[in-house]
């Protein structure tokens, strides 16, 4: 398993959207992700987007209001990592027309179900935009 947790999170460090790949109790969770949140915030954009926490590799990147922050295994790529944050953000800036913070928390169930779509137990398994974004269409014609 590659992708342990994703996380979206405001620029006050409030979590807009958690995903976990493993099992955690709440506390655990609540915890790691003050430490993490905490961390990254902390960092300036001279930075780079990695950063190594417990057992996880925290590969993170912010657009606009949000930060989006990946926890995988030590031995994950990076780069295909921001590749993947990247696709995500492009993924809702198709669906939502340029993605906020507002859409994840009004559209929640529409979040995550993308990322239901692109990622199954901590593998990506689907980056075509269109593949990802059809099954939600098909809801949105339906309602």
């Amino acid at each position: 398993m590659g992708i342990r947790f994703i996380l979206m999170v405001n620029k006050q460090g409030q979590t807009r959207l958690a995903q976990y790949y493993e099992w955690l109790t709440l506390e655990e969770r609540r915890a790691l992700e003050g430490e993490i949140v905490r961390k990254c915030l902390a960092r300036n954009d001279q930075q780079c987007s990695f950063v190594e926490h417990r057992n996880y590799k925290i590969v993170y990147r912010r657009y606009a209001s949000l930060f989006f922050l990946v926890g995988v295994d030590n031995d994950e790529n990076e780069l295909a990592i921001l590749e993947f944050i990247h696709l995500l953000v492009e993924t809702m800036d198709r669906h939502f027309g340029n993605v906020c913070e507002l859409d994840i928390m009004f559209h929640l169930e529409k979040a995550h179900f993308m990322l239901e779509e692109m990622v199954l137990n901590g593998c990506v398994v689907e980056t075509s935009k269109s593949n990802i974004l059809a099954p939600i269409q098909l809801m949105d014609k339906s309602s």
